[in-house]
């Protein structure tokens, strides 16, 4: 089977913001511009502000954007929003300010409290309309239906999915990407080559037709070519980006494998390093990617003593790397060279975790029901303290 949601208006490619005061004004004229406040006092902003404002829009910017997105963030957001009368809101910047326009998109439009919309398919209806502007290459959140906020009653970051969070238009430009420092961009481009793999590898999913659809799908005839799409880019490509910021060429192929891993875990959903990443965020206070990242040639390591699954590893590391050949062992390695060519931790206990902590993390792990029913085998305790005993280890 296969599923696809996407934005109505997919641009890529140097110069493709041109195109935004004509996409903003079709949805209306009165904009809220959500934007990461590093961006507050570029010529790329002001280029994009006043390229609308001739256009005939009236813009209010915001850029009380936080990491982590905490609640009270986004209700000043939506309050902005609605004392502007906004029509359509437009998100400048990285993946936490393109979560937070969607859901001040959510409640400009629908009541709070934002916890009424935990979880898959609560949200009741269409949101405002919002234009996503990356700023940088590894969400995939300007063509995803997931926004990720931080509710400090809960140890985990939660996450809101709904078809009505796809952004109506996607613009990625790849010259916001040259501003990225190196650590951002190595962190945000090996999270995009998680989607990518995970997005592969997940386990298909009974659909009945008939009933509302989940809003992940698991393993989908649509996206697999996608994923491999944005195996290939990323593979060769963002170790370039990190070691040449400047290098145009490597930050248009980084932006756009991860485009198009947005663009496939966005209907496939993710699983294993993701479920894992949540607690160990939390817990370390360390970047999503970084974490998603590290984990990764793990899970791949403890997947691959499944038959079936390791034959799709290997044809994911083929993609990677076309002159290794299909080996699901050498694409473990492969994997954890890259992360080593750009500077992700190699273990757990790098990044402060001890020992003592690992079943914590797998019992809270095992709360991320929605991402680990993507797994491609029975996600038990023991997969997961497996996992986490080998990245620990470094084995």
């Amino acid at each position: 089977m296969g599923t696809l949601r996407l934005p109505a208006r997919v641009h890529f490619g140097y110069g493709a913001r041109a195109q935004l005061p004509e996409i903003v004004a079709a949805h209306g004229k009165r904009v809220l511009a959500v934007v990461d406040p590093f961006l507050e006092g570029t010529p790329l902003l002001a280029e994009l502000t006043g390229a609308l404002t001739r256009h005939g829009c009236e813009v209010r910017k915001w850029s009380g954007v936080t990491p982590e997105l905490p609640l009270g963030t986004l209700d000043e957001g939506a309050s902005a929003a609605r004392e502007h009368a906004a029509e359509v809101v437009l998100a400048i910047g990285g993946g936490s300010a393109l979560d937070a326009a969607k859901l001040i998109a959510l409640l400009a439009v629908h009541d709070g409290p934002l916890s009424r919309y935990y979880g898959e398919n609560l949200v009741p209806g269409a949101v405002l309309p919002l234009v996503a502007v990356p700023t940088t290459a590894g969400t995939g959140s300007e063509v995803t239906p997931v926004a990720v906020v931080s509710d400090p009653d809960r140890e985990l970051k939660v996450g809101i999915s709904s078809p009505f969070l796809v952004p109506a238009a996607a613009v990625v430009d790849p010259e916001f990407t040259l501003a990225a420092p190196r650590q951002v961009t190595a962190f945000s481009g090996i999270d995009a080559l998680v989607h990518a793999a995970e997005s592969y590898t997940a386990r298909p999913l009974d659909t009945e037709w008939a009933a509302a659809l989940p809003v992940f799908t698991g393993r989908n005839a649509l996206t697999e070519p996608i994923s491999l799409r944005a195996a290939e880019k990323l593979g060769p490509w963002l170790p370039v980006a990190v070691r040449d910021p400047g290098d145009r060429r490597a930050r248009s192929e980084v932006a756009l494998g991860a485009l198009l891993g947005g663009i496939a875990f966005g209907s496939t959903g993710t699983h294993l390093c993701h479920a894992l990443q949540y607690p160990i965020g939390a817990l370390t206070k360390t970047p999503h990617g970084l974490g998603t990242g590290l984990l990764l040639p793990y899970v791949l390591d403890t997947l691959r003593a499944d038959p079936v699954v390791a034959l799709r590893i290997a044809r994911f590391g083929a993609a990677l790397d076309p002159a290794a050949g299909e080996s699901a062992e050498r694409t473990v390695a492969h994997v954890a060279g890259i992360n080593r060519a750009i500077g992700v931790p190699a273990t757990l206990a790098e990044v402060g975790l001890g020992r003592d902590q690992l079943p914590r993390i797998a019992d809270l792990a095992l709360r991320s029901a929605r991402l680990l029913a993507i797994a491609p085998v029975e996600p038990s305790r023991e997969l997961l303290l497996d996992v986490l005993g080998r990245a620990h280890a470094g084995a």
